[in-house]
């Protein structure tokens, strides 16, 4: 089983994790490094609203699937 409890294995995730929102909503986010070894990864308004254009492809897929699987 694969742990994340060292530091850098902490690192790479956050990094891997930002890296993953900025492909699916064009904006690199912050990572923040607190002092008690927490990492944030910190979103803001425009990652919110590149999320939200999956909503619209979802509700758009969706009715095409309806529309075609008769």
């Amino acid at each position: 089983m694969a742990r994340a409890d060292a530091s850098d294995d902490r690192e790479a995730d956050a990094e891997r994790l930002a890296a993953v929102v900025e492909a699916l909503t064009g904006v690199k986010p912050k990572i923040r490094r607190r002092s008690d070894g927490t990492i944030e990864i910190v979103c803001g308004r425009e990652h919110l609203e590149g999320f939200m254009r999956y909503k619209e492809l979802a509700d758009a897929i969706m009715k095409w699937l309806k529309e075609t699987s008769q």
